[in-house]
């Protein structure tokens, strides 16, 4: 999983009235993370910003998961696929 966070610039998302809003940019492998723990990223992502920002930055937090299709990942020079992130996360070998 990657995260990316922004809040300068022109990556930085922004009220209708023109305030600065944080932007949490989640890149995850199709496949590896279900709906519900996709949901818990988003919660705890929310929490974390609020415990730096303050709790009236709550409404304002936006957290976007995005799915990157498998083998379009690369670390180390290889594609990544699902499957590699699955057998990784169950403790067996990555050939």
């Amino acid at each position: 999983m990657a995260v990316m966070l922004r809040q300068c610039g022109a990556n930085v998302a922004r009220t209708e009235g023109g305030g600065r809003m944080p932007l949490i940019n989640v890149k995850v492998l199709e496949g590896v993370f279900s709906e519900a723990q996709k949901a818990e990223i988003v919660k705890r992502l929310t929490d974390a910003m609020v415990g730096i920002e303050g709790e009236n930055m709550r409404s304002l937090t936006l957290v976007i998961v995005e799915d990157v299709k498998s083998g379009s990942w690369g670390v180390g020079g290889r594609p990544l696929s699902t499957d590699d992130v699955k057998a990784m996360a169950a403790g067996e070998a990555s050939g």
